[in-house]
């Protein structure tokens, strides 16, 4: 046990059993993302239990918007836990110090922009939808305020890469805590006491996320967790910000192909009516919390991965891949199993219409066998992002998009309007794609070490 760049101490991530070193690293991870996808899914809970379908149904739109938000921002953070994860396997704090202050410079940046251009487009991205007329009015209201908490929104990703990237997954987990704790307790008051419907499901989301931040700031201040930082470290370099570019724009524009990809089914679902529109979003949300242990495994080989091959260690970093893909894999399986037999019982958490029940049930039995196949290929791409290979995620990803999910949703819509099941089949299709084309890099990658 030594001190890790956070200052406190940390676990060896380099060294000693893979297993211990994954499960040290994921399950605080796991923790934290549960969490956050918990007061994700408060807001849509709690809107069911106190407004009826069209409330629901604006929620579950606005929030898979701000879903697809905080994934591509999740997704371009990937470049600064990959680099800051190499200088800490190296031992190079200097260098993880300029890469944190360069990180916070750029993405507060980015930040601001993107809250001044997407509130001022609400009405087109309602539109854009394909919203259900009775649902449009409160899905606006819903985004309108969500938007204004981007900037915490980035600033927790922010915090949450940085300490990854240094093997601390555990300082992420009290933060978003915070957020939980906050959201579910002001959702009850803005929705169920004040009864501000869709409005209050956002302002609880932005507030709670707000309250997080500052509690983080006080919390890193208080106990000096990043020791040597200084002013300098914050001014822009074009080396360090090249370096996290090039591996998170790809991870990024990955992320954001999947959610679009995700979205356009929303929309066919959104044209069928209400009822399919509401299923579609409820299941969504329930896949959210399936795969939360795969998108752990994912950052958790790519953190991991990025240190022993800081350290050289690179038979070390394939066995992060093996044990990793063990652990989805038989996950998968198991809830995949287990959900053919709930899948009514986990929609009527959200909603007590029967016909949201029913549908809800067909898209889950077809679509959550994704979760065998993603956990893999997220996997994958963890491993190719800590070589600096991102552009091997997007490109796999864009291929199942294009050739798998979008036209196997469109057919599927189109020709079986009287169920989802078909529907759901158009995910797991495209994941498989990528695992092949996954599985090849592979084996490249293993025939031609010389050009890592």
């Amino acid at each position: 046990m030594a001190k890790g760049f956070t200052g406190k101490k940390e676990r060896s991530l380099t060294s000693g059993s893979v297993l211990k070193a994954i499960l040290y690293f994921s399950i605080p991870y796991l923790f934290s993302y549960f969490l956050q996808t918990l007061y994700g899914m408060a807001d849509l809970f709690i809107i069911g239990q106190f407004n009826g379908v069209e409330s629901t149904t604006a929620v579950s739109i606005g929030s898979q918007v701000m879903h697809m938000l905080t994934l591509i921002i999740t997704g371009l953070a990937m470049g600064a836990t990959v680099i800051i994860g190499r200088a800490a396997g190296a031992g190079e704090q200097s260098h993880a110090n300029k890469a944190i202050g360069n990180t916070a410079a750029l993405f507060m940046f980015l930040s601001i922009i993107c809250t001044i251009i997407l509130s001022a487009t609400v009405k087109p991205i309602v539109y854009i939808m394909s919203t259900p007329s009775e649902a449009a009015g409160e899905t606006a209201i819903y985004l309108q305020i969500c938007f204004a908490g981007i900037p915490f929104i980035t600033a927790y990703n922010i915090i949450s890469s940085v300490f990854r990237g240094m093997g601390d997954s555990k300082s992420p987990v009290y933060f978003v805590t915070v957020a939980c704790v906050f959201n579910i307790v002001l959702d009850f008051i803005f929705i169920g006491v004040l009864r501000l419907g869709t409005a209050g499901a956002a302002l609880g989301t932005t507030l709670s996320q707000a309250a997080s931040v500052v509690v983080s700031f006080i919390f890193i201040i208080k106990h000096k967790l990043i020791p040597g930082i200084s002013r300098k470290d914050f001014c822009p370099n074009k080396m360090v910000l090249g370096s996290i570019l090039k591996i998170g724009l790809p991870v990024a524009a990955q992320d954001g192909f999947i959610q679009v990809a995700f979205i356009i089914v929303t929309i066919f679902a959104n044209r069928r009516g209400l009822n399919d529109a509401a299923a579609v979003g409820i299941v969504e949300k329930i896949i959210g919390i399936i795969f939360l242990v795969p998108s752990s495994m994912l950052s958790t080989v790519s953190a991991l991965s990025a240190q022993n091959i800081g350290a050289k260690k690179h038979d070390r970093a394939k066995q992060t891949l093996k044990y990793a893909s063990v652990i989805v894999i038989s996950f998968g399986i198991a809830v995949t199993i287990f959900m053919q037999f709930a899948a009514e019982s986990a929609t009527s958490l959200f909603s007590g219409d029967g016909e949201v029940i029913k549908l809800g049930g067909q898209y889950m039995r077809s679509y959550v066998w994704d979760c065998i196949f993603a956990g893999v290929h997220f996997c994958f791409s963890g491993y190719f992002c800590a070589y600096g290979m991102s552009m091997v995620s997007f490109i796999h990803n864009f291929a199942s998009i294009i050739f798998a999910r979008i036209p196997l949703a469109y057919i599927a819509s189109k020709y079986y309007s009287n169920s989802l099941f078909p529907m759901g089949i158009a995910a797991p299709a495209g994941s498989l794609l990528s695992v092949l084309i996954c599985v090849a890099v592979f084996i490249w990658m293993q025939r031609n070490p010389g050009r890592l």
